[in-house]
C-alpha cells in the first residue's frame, strides 16, 4: 500500500485512510538509540527501519515503559527526522524521512517517489498496514518500515530490523 499517494489518482477508502493518519512531526527523545541495533535500556522495545531509494538503510530502537506505544509516538522518540504535509479533509501524510527527498514544495509530486509503511509484528514478516503509521499500535518487538520507492514498479519492502538490546 502507498503511504504517500497521487491524489489524481484513483483509491480505495483504505488507502486514503493510510495517508489521513500518517501523521508525524520531527524531533528525537532520550528513548532513541544512538546505534543501528542497539536499544535502551526499557522494558519493551520497538524498531523503526528506513530503506532510502539509494538503498541505504537507517534502523532505530525505542523503549518504552507501557504494554504499547502507538506509531507516531514511536516516530517522534526515534530521532529519525520527518516531515510532513497537512492536506485539507485529509489530515497529515508523510512527505519526507531522514531528509529524503531533500526538498519538496509538495508531498504528492506527479511521477515521483513516495515513502512506503509497512508493519512487522514481533519479528514476523512485513506486511503493508490497513491504517496509517500514526494509528498503528505497536508492541514489544514490533517494528514500522519505511521505503522511498519509485512511482512506479514494485520494490521488496526494506529489510527487517536487527534486533538486539
Amino acid at each position: 500500500m502507498r503511504q504517500c499517494i497521487r491524489f489524481g489518482a484513483s483509491a480505495s477508502l483504505a488507502l486514503v485512510l493510510s495517508v489521513v493518519a500518517a501523521c508525524g512531526g520531527s524531533g528525537g527523545h532520550p528513548t532513541a538509540s544512538p546505534g543501528s541495533a542497539g536499544c535502551p535500556a526499557a522494558p519493551h522495545h520497538a524498531y523503526v527501519v528506513v530503506q532510502h531509494l539509494s538503498g541505504g538503510v537507517l534502523q532505530r530502537c525505542v523503549g518504552f515503559g507501557g504494554s504499547t506505544i502507538d506509531g507516531d509516538q514511536l516516530m517522534a522518540r526515534s530521532g529519525i527526522e520527518y516531515q510532513t504535509q497537512t492536506f485539507s479533509g485529509l489530515g497529515k501524510a508523510v512527505c519526507q524521512i531522514d531528509r529524503e527527498p531533500a526538498h519538496f514544495s509538495t508531498c504528492f509530486p506527479k511521477d515521483q517517489p513516495y515513502w512506503a509503511l509497512y508493519e512487522s509484528r514481533h519479528g514476523g514478516p512485513w506486511i503493508t498496514p490497513s491504517t496509517g503509521y500514526a494509528t498503528l499500535v505497536l508492541g514489544d518487538g514490533d517494528a514500522l518500515g519505511w521505503r522511498y520507492q519509485p512511482a512506479s514498479g514494485s520494490p521488496a519492502p526494506p529489510p527487517l530490523p536487527r534486533r538486539g538490546r
